[in-house]
């Protein structure tokens, strides 16, 4: 590992930024890996693992550290609270790194960011750890199974409680478990420019492992490589990042060609491009969202995809536009929520979520949706999705617009393999949930409006 760049160093500013500003962790980890491009891939992994891994298993760490520490962890200065972290994790998870190098390592950190006479402290800490990390105390799973299963699976309490009370333990346990497995980079093949397995041999070729989807041909996890836009693939638009429950949301549509698109939280633009798509570069897909930041990240898709099918425009999608009004064949509403169903993507989204949180973010989707539905035309469909696995913001969203509008469910099972087809798409909608299914915890409904 070179001695320009302290990789340690670089790790707790990552989690301080997310831990002290609220930050998201896969943007500040982008921003670092982008700036520090010239590190070897090995130390480029260090700091993605650690930082990731930390902020995943926190709940836990902070459950450790506080068995072994006369100061708890809360009120800890943020700086030795961080370090201690990011070595508690080192020493737990990470069995090729020796315990006393971790040990002297954050020792070392500690004095480097002018905490002398703390790092004595640090030290003591580390130690005992070291030699007490076999006799861990964690809560009766018997008596208090969310207790438990917080501690264990390093999440908030009140989460553990919803999931149980909502899906029962066998279930809550898979969804956990698959919330702290590796989560690989899952893409789209444009399949407009080459067959996914001439993708997959280019790839392999470069000691990149694929692995093909099951449930969309298109579609193929990824392992083994360094810089994702370094990669001659990507730079020609040859494949997408893209979770395949997203692209499962964009088959639901089924968009026919010719036809008049709205996707209307569209940023960085993925669902939208597989809608143009599969169009064939015909009839036109608007890709809006709020800032001309995230319209930027679609128009940088756009280009790279060379599509013509398809616009960017900033737009605010709780306004209505008058000129869309009763235009579009098919609306596509993947709407901002809770996030509950990506935390393996993004795990401090748990610790800045909340209920009342949760409660605003219901009646901002029902104010997106009581706007956008006015685009589709009679007859025309719009298809609901969000990235979380909450009952208010998906089953009750829908019940509710049902109710209120226009609208009907139509069955999605012919839009998908039969492996996921069960009693609710039938009806109209799916709910992928993690470690049940080998996708993000994702919703999707489609509705027909009615009339001709």
């Amino acid at each position: 590992m070179t001695n320009a760049v302290n990789i340690r160093e670089l790790v707790l500013g990552i989690l301080m930024e997310v831990t002290g500003k609220g930050t998201h962790s896969h943007l500040v980890i982008r921003d670092v890996l982008s700036k520090y491009q010239y590190l070897g891939k090995q130390e480029r992994s260090f700091i993605t693992r650690v930082s990731i891994g930390t902020l995943e298993q926190m709940i836990l760490i902070d459950y450790i550290i506080d068995q072994f520490s006369s100061v708890k962890v809360k009120k800890m200065k943020p700086v030795i609270r961080n370090i201690l972290r990011s070595a508690v994790y080192q020493l737990k998870w990470m069995d090729s790194i020796p315990d006393s190098a971790v040990c002297n390592e954050a020792v070392k950190l500690t004095r480097k960011k002018g905490f002398q006479g703390l790092s004595g402290f640090v030290n003591g800490v580390l130690r005992s750890i070291t030699r007490g990390l076999a006799e861990i105390r964690y809560p009766d799973e018997k008596e208090n199974p969310a207790e438990y299963m917080g501690i264990r699976y390093s999440q908030p309490l009140w989460l553990t409680q919803m999931w149980l009370a909502r899906f029962g333990p066998e279930t809550t346990g898979q969804i956990l478990r698959a919330f702290l497995d590796e989560s690989p980079t899952c893409i789209r093949c444009s399949t407009g420019k080459i067959r996914a397995e001439e993708l997959a041999d280019k790839l392999n070729l470069q000691g990149i492992e694929t692995i093909p989807s099951p449930y969309i041909k298109e579609a193929m996890e990824i392992r083994g490589y360094d810089h994702l836009g370094a990669l001659p693939e990507f730079k020609q638009g040859l494949f997408q990042v893209q979770d395949v429950s997203s692209m499962l949301a964009v088959r639901i549509a089924a968009p026919a060609k010719g036809d008049i698109v709205y996707d209307v939280c569209a940023a960085p633009g993925g669902k939208s491009l597989y809608l143009a798509e599969l169009m064939e570069n015909t009839g036109m897909v608007t890709a809006r969202d709020l800032t001309p930041y995230k319209v930027g990240l679609i128009e940088e898709n756009i280009q790279r995809s060379g599509l013509t099918n398809i616009r960017a425009q900033v737009w605010d999608a709780c306004v209505l536009d008058e000129s869309a009004v009763e235009t579009a064949d098919l609306v596509l509403a993947d709407l901002p929520c809770s996030g509950l169903g990506v935390l393996g993507r993004k795990p401090d989204i748990k610790y800045h979520m909340s209920p009342g949180q949760m409660q605003e973010l219901c009646r901002l989707q029902r104010e997106i949706l009581g706007t956008v539905h006015n685009y589709v035309k009679k007859g025309g469909v719009l298809v609901y999705s969000t990235c979380t696995i909450d009952r208010e913001e998906n089953e009750e969203n829908l019940d509710w617009f049902l109710n209120k509008f226009p609208f009907h469910l139509e069955k999605i099972d012919p839009y998908l393999c039969e492996e996921l087809r069960n009693g609710t798409t039938a009806r109209g909608y799916l709910q992928l949930l993690p470690g049940v299914h080998r996708a993000d915890g994702f919703f999707m409904a489609r509705l027909r409006k009615d009339g001709e």
